[in-house]
């Protein structure tokens, strides 16, 4: 049926899918190279990237993204996107930019949440026993 629309959350068409996982396993192992000269770049981790269907833009997402680590990405951007310009072959390569995983930052808050939680005491199971028995809903 011509012009039937589906409804729903839209998935990536598969181009894009294969472009965000190769993009992915190239700037984890250039950033990897980087980070051997650069500092700022230690401990940053590429966990997904995310072109737009045109694929004239994309965003990098990081395991977490500190002052430091963002200019050292602002800096090497240029480079960044020339490899991928010279390893991926597109008609334009799309421009970069790098933000925090917010998977990553959605864990942080849980468990920071979960840690000024009170512990629930736990009651041993010979006192539920009791406890059940004195309750004012339980018949003797």
């Amino acid at each position: 049926m011509a012009g039937r629309r589906t409804r729903g959350p839209k998935r990536p068409y598969p181009r894009v899918a294969r472009v965000n996982t190769l993009l992915r396993e190239i700037l984890a192992e250039e950033i990897e190279r980087l980070a051997d000269g650069d500092e700022r770049l230690r401990l940053v981790t590429v966990t997904s990237v995310d072109c737009e269907p045109g694929l004239s833009q994309a965003v990098v997402y990081l395991d977490s993204l500190s002052v430091d680590a963002d200019e050292g990405l602002r800096d090497h951007r240029k480079a960044l996107q020339a490899l991928v310009g010279s390893q991926v072959r597109m008609k334009r390569t799309p421009t970069l930019t790098f933000a925090a995983a917010p998977a990553i930052q959605a864990g942080a808050a849980v468990e920071a949440a979960l840690r000024r939680a009170k512990p629930i005491r736990e009651v041993p199971p010979d006192e539920q026993d009791s406890d059940e028995q004195h309750s004012p809903g339980a018949s003797s």
